[in-house]
């Protein structure tokens, strides 16, 4: 031993020069074991755990194992000891069943206002004896707070015939240039109250386009759009002089804004992908022939098979008559009806 580690030696207490050698003993006989490797039994475990709970100075002895590995025996024994704390005792409320389980999520997801008190009186009138404290902590486990696209989807489906929606969406042309296409939707019949096109959508142009989208007092109740900077200024002056509430989405959430965002898909669908558009008239003539196309001809699968113009059924009316195709937009779509032979 060096002078420094003799020197250092003689102010340690007794307390820890007794527990040292204890320890290398200890290590030296695990050492001693025939095994390839030394290998640590439920004894040693317990020796280097008790040895950590009452010696501060434990983890500058060990190197059989690494201080780490025995913290980790301890957690993993006091995960065991509250393992065995919260076991389940023979006496106690009877495990709530699978099914009971299964109707709480379910009528968690089928009622988001519902709470833990509807829930619990709907199982009462079902014939499950359940109480309310465990309805309240399965709800908590499902993680429920109201489902907000199913909210955001009641609101749509209740108020439709008062509500509006209005958006851009841009278009290049042959030049490449890009025209900025401003439209007003209704969610009722999904008709188009106003179009639009632009390659400047100022302020000012924009304000003028909700004007006449809703002359004298015509706005509706609810008008949905988003957080589109385009909206500031003269526009949102505008909008607060309108008789609408006026919604807006989230942020980087389209799919609040759904009839406008399909009805975008739509003429991208039936229109933009099949032709070339040259410049800000020719757009303007086919979106007016397109809408023409959408609201008197095309059905809906949201309207129940219908157009929004509520386009009458044409049965047969003579005996001698055969379907003929009315061409629309150039015949990229068509319109069948019956004529006579």
């Amino acid at each position: 031993m060096s002078f420094f580690g003799w020197f250092a030696a003689f102010f340690r207490s007794r307390y820890d020069l007794g527990l040292e050698p204890v320890t290398l003993r200890h290590q030296v006989a695990v050492l001693k074991r025939r095994n390839p490797r030394p290998n640590l039994g439920q004894w040693d475990r317990l020796f280097l755990l008790t040895l950590r709970r009452w010696w501060s100075k434990w983890a500058e002895v060990p190197v059989v194992v690494r201080p780490e590995t025995v913290v980790r025996w301890h957690r993993a024994g006091f995960r065991l000891y509250w393992r065995w704390l919260s076991r389940r005792r023979e006496k106690g409320r009877p495990r709530l069943g699978a099914e009971p389980r299964r109707l709480i999520e379910r009528m968690a997801r089928e009622n988001p206002l519902w709470g833990a008190p509807r829930i619990h009186g709907e199982l009462l009138k079902l014939g499950f004896e359940i109480s309310e404290r465990t309805v309240s902590r399965y709800l908590a486990r499902v993680g429920r707070k109201g489902n907000p696209r199913k909210l955001w989807s009641i609101f749509l489906r209740n108020h439709r015939e008062v509500i509006a929606a209005m958006d851009f969406f841009t278009v290049p042309t042959a030049t490449f240039r890009v025209l900025y296409c401003f439209f007003v939707i209704s969610h009722s019949r999904r008709k188009v109250l106003h179009f639009n096109a632009t390659e400047h959508p100022t302020s000012a142009w924009i304000g003028q386009q909700l004007r006449e989208a809703f002359p004298e007092d015509t706005a509706p109740h609810y008008l949905i759009l988003d957080r589109d900077r385009k909206y500031e200024g003269e526009v949102t002056e505008v909008l607060q002089s309108l008789s609408s509430e006026l919604v807006r989405t989230s942020y980087q959430s389209p799919w609040q804004n759904g009839v406008a965002e399909r009805w975008v898909g739509s003429c991208r669908r039936e229109l933009l992908d099949h032709v070339i558009v040259l410049n800000e008239t020719h757009w303007r003539r086919l979106v007016r022939e397109y809408l023409a196309y959408y609201h008197a001809d095309r059905t809906h699968d949201g309207l129940g098979k219908d157009t929004p113009e509520k386009r009458p059924v044409e049965g047969r009316q003579v005996p001698h008559c055969q379907v003929v195709a009315l061409p629309r937009l150039g015949g990229l779509h068509h319109r069948y009806t019956w004529r006579a032979a």
